[in-house]
């Protein structure tokens, strides 16, 4: 089995030529982790043990970190109302805030309020070498759009700046509090801005309104990452090459996830920003599911050719392993790591 090490991972965020190759992967689903973990994690329905499977379930895997779900614990959670949801789930609906009575009666949480010490109880169970990463509750955009509606918001935004100003301050904040709490943690060696900013062709408010909005209180998130000696991964979904400067320059991102074939192939994205940033995962989910077992080892390996003289690339999906992936897909792309 592969030995986790993390100060190795640590070198691919930093674009170490010098790295060896590791795996990335954001969210993988109870299934496969279910199966990697086996009879090194007791199946069990309560939060600790889910935590549990999923870090036992990385490390078999392969990987040199868990990615805690954030779900899992109760460190910070915006109350929001429950929506309807099938193949897609609706930008409009589960609206909170319409106006500043609302805003004013919104249960804020208290991100101190947290039981933060999960992180403490999972480092005691952690292999040599392995680290944890922790994400966030969703991200700033994400919450507000939750809260606030994506159509109310986009009127909002023209319409009363001032509230949408302070939307945008209370959701931030919060979040800001909760990564530098997390980031405090010595197991854990990483952390994760969660927070899809486009649609397939464009950002999801206009650019503009992204800088004034969103953009600054990253910036603030991913500097008390840093402060605390640790690295900063953005995972956004959606067409967001219009802002790729932002990211690397001024928020100074150490590395990217979520790539889609239809916007960005990762192969093209690791040339055009691959000596700016690291690059994460990025086979297509799309790929993952519909090609054969060979195919996706060989653009696996591909990969990891094109990155093997400069570094800065990590293997794993372009988004999530979600419970449609066949489990012999899923194995063949991380085959090439695990040989």
């Amino acid at each position: 089995m592969r030995k986790p090490d993390f100060s190795n991972f640590l070198k691919v965020l930093h674009r170490d030529q010098h790295a060896g190759p590791v795996l990335f992967e954001f969210i993988i689903c109870d299934r496969i982790l279910e199966h990697f973990a086996g009879n090194d994690a007791k199946n069990g329905t309560d939060n600790w043990s889910r935590l549990l499977i999923a870090l036992h379930g990385y490390k078999n895997a392969g990987y040199d970190f868990c990615a805690v779900p954030q779900w899992l614990t109760n460190t910070l959670n915006f109350p929001q109302k429950d929506i309807h949801k099938e193949r897609s789930v609706s930008l409009n609906e589960g609206v909170l805030i319409t106006d500043w009575e609302s805003f004013e009666k919104y249960p804020w949480p208290d991100p101190d309020a947290g039981e933060y010490d999960v992180y403490e109880k999972l480092g005691k169970h952690l292999p040599d070498g392995m680290k944890l990463i922790a994400f966030g509750p969703s991200g700033v955009l994400e919450n507000v759009v939750n809260l606030v509606g994506f159509e109310n918001l986009c009127l909002m935004s023209l319409l009363d700046e001032s509230l949408t100003t302070e939307i945008f301050k209370a959701v931030g904040e919060r979040l800001l509090r909760y990564y530098e709490i997390s980031a405090g943690f010595d197991s854990v060696g990483a952390l994760i801005g969660n927070d899809d900013w486009g649609f397939k062709t464009q950002t999801m408010l206009d650019i503009p309104s992204m800088r004034k909005f969103v953009f600054p209180w990253h910036k603030k998130i991913v500097k008390a990452i840093h402060d605390k000696g640790k690295p900063a991964i953005l995972h956004s979904c959606g067409n967001l090459v219009e802002v790729f400067d932002d990211l690397i320059d001024d928020i100074k991102y150490d590395a990217k996830h979520s790539y889609e074939d239809a916007i960005v192939p990762v192969e093209e994205a690791y040339q055009r920003w691959g000596d700016r940033i690291a690059v994460m995962g990025g086979i297509d989910i799309d790929f993952l599911c519909s090609r054969t077992e060979p195919e996706i080892i060989r653009r696996a390996e591909k990969l990891l050719e094109i990155s093997s003289d400069k570094g800065g690339y990590a293997l794993g999906s372009g988004n999530s392993i979600p419970d449609y992936i066949p489990i012999e897909n899923y194995k063949a792309m991380i085959s090439v790591i695990r040989k």
